[in-house]
């Protein structure tokens, strides 16, 4: 399998939730779009705003797949988030996260009383008027409001459910405080993964299903982006993706014939 000298892109940031699987099993066409990658030596780094799962699991999910990856290639919008706040000397943490994603940050006194920063991730039916009112009332009190994606919605066991997005909204209106976002589409997390792969931003192409997260947000950075039509993907969303992608493919399948893979 050769590589075109003159690709579209030279590395790529891969979303996993309806691009590369859905509800446990790979998309069609996906791992064998991996093995290309692979052998025609792009780098690339798999780039997901769940907040439910840390890295670890990650890469264990993907083993079970037929991937085998590591934790270096997988970054998570929690695993942000903690480089984010440790380098601005942040030490309390208040968690409204998937219990599981705690041991991203491992490295903070967890409290939910007199925290420096708020960290909002997608809790599911862990959501409670308790739990929203003690993030206001730590808000109020001066902690920082961190949002680990602000996504409206996703799709799981075959239906769109609401996401982190609309909570988050809930607690800026709240508040009348802005949240920092951390998680795609930050500006400052696709740079951060632009440099990862070593790369400069327009020479990097964000692969994914959601059109504000992954296409807008990686357009407004600089960066290329691909949308598959997978996943969260509504026909719906085709005159709009257009107009926002370098490029639609059908799914994941489609990318080694984008980068010209022979």
């Amino acid at each position: 399998m050769g590589f075109d000298a003159h690709p579209p892109a030279d590395g790529l940031l891969i979303d996993l939730d309806g691009t590369l699987w859905e509800d446990g099993k790979l998309i069609a066409g996906a791992g064998e779009a991996i093995d290309a990658l692979r052998t025609a030596g792009i780098p690339f780094r798999f780039l997901t705003n769940t907040t439910r799962k840390p890295r670890s699991t990650l890469v264990a999910e993907l083993a079970g797949l037929g991937i085998e990856t590591s934790t270096y290639e997988c970054f998570t919008a929690p695993a942000a988030a903690a480089i984010w706040l440790g380098r601005r000397g942040v030490g309390r943490v208040s968690l409204l996260i998937a219990e599981a994603s705690f041991e991203d940050f491992s490295g903070f006194e967890l409290d939910d009383e007199t925290p420096e920063a708020v960290v909002i991730g997608d809790l599911g039916r862990g959501w409670t008027f308790d739990a929203l009112d003690r993030a206001f009332r730590a808000v109020i009190a001066g902690a920082d409001l961190i949002a680990l994606q602000k996504n409206r919605y996703w799709k799981t066991a075959g239906r769109l459910s609401l996401d982190a997005g609309p909570f988050v909204a809930a607690l800026e209106y709240a508040t009348g405080k802005q949240a920092t976002l951390v998680g795609k589409p930050s500006r400052e997390l696709f740079h951060t993964m632009a440099a990862e792969l070593d790369l400069p931003p327009e020479r990097v192409a964000m692969v994914g299903d959601d059109i504000e997260a992954d296409v807008e947000g990686a357009r407004a950075a600089n960066l290329q982006a691909v949308a598959v039509r997978t996943g969260k993907y509504r026909p719906a969303d085709e005159k709009w993706a257009r107009e926002a992608a370098t490029t639609v493919i059908d799914s994941l399948a489609g990318l080694p014939a984008w980068l010209r893979l022979g």
